[in-house]
């Protein structure tokens, strides 16, 4: 069995180094949109779980690997712009990102990594993946009924997430076999600020 790694929008590789070293018993396959270098997107052969953060679970979603017998969601989301009957974050909200960003991508970047909560410096970014995806960010929906059979899902959110709301964090993965887990002080950056229990919900759907 193997992991692949998906990080979000303004993230990178090395963002799944504390959750990665908790799991070292299976073979980890780590992907990186290329935000700050190079971009690597590894073929995952034979099956696999996806450990996924906020916009990773939609670009896992998108174009699942053949093999996937398994997501484990973290802060995560098929859908993040609200439409009727749907909660979500209001598309605006993405207009509004995505013009500034035209002009400004390291401000609004910053903004966004620290509303997050991650303090930490960022080197030379690369502007044109992270425009790209913020718009699929905004507009895409990929169907949970692409899944290859009926997959699970455990999804884990932070209590006090500043990104997504109570609504939205129980509308998602409607319909699906999905398992919920919620630590109620932590918020969107669960695999740093919370590895042992991300660590816990990975090997939990291991389990027979």
């Amino acid at each position: 069995m193997k992991l692949l790694f998906a990080h979000g929008w303004g993230f990178d590789r090395h963002f799944w180094t504390p959750l990665a070293a908790l799991l070292p018993e299976w073979t980890h396959e780590i992907d990186d949109r290329g935000y700050f270098g190079a971009a690597h997107a590894p073929a995952v052969e034979g099956p696999c779980i996806a450990v996924t953060h906020s916009f990773g679970t939609m670009r896992v979603l998108a174009a699942p690997p053949p093999g996937l017998v398994g997501i484990v969601a973290i802060n995560g989301f098929e859908r993040f712009t609200a439409v009727t009957g749907r909660p979500g974050i209001p598309p605006r909200v993405l207009d509004r990102m995505a013009r500034r960003f035209a002009t400004d991508p390291r401000g609004v970047l910053a903004e966004f990594r620290k509303t997050c909560g991650a303090s930490e410096a960022f080197g030379e970014i690369d502007a044109e993946p992270l425009a790209a995806d913020l718009l699929r960010l905004r507009d895409a929906a990929p169907a949970l009924r692409d899944l290859p059979g009926d997959v699970p899902i455990v999804a884990v959110h932070g209590g006090a997430d500043p990104l997504l709301p109570p609504d939205m964090r129980a509308a998602t993965f409607a319909g699906s076999r999905v398992h919920r887990i919620e630590h109620a002080g932590a918020g969107h950056l669960l695999p740093v600020e919370a590895p042992h229990l991300c660590a816990a919900a990975v090997r939990g759907i291991m389990a027979p």
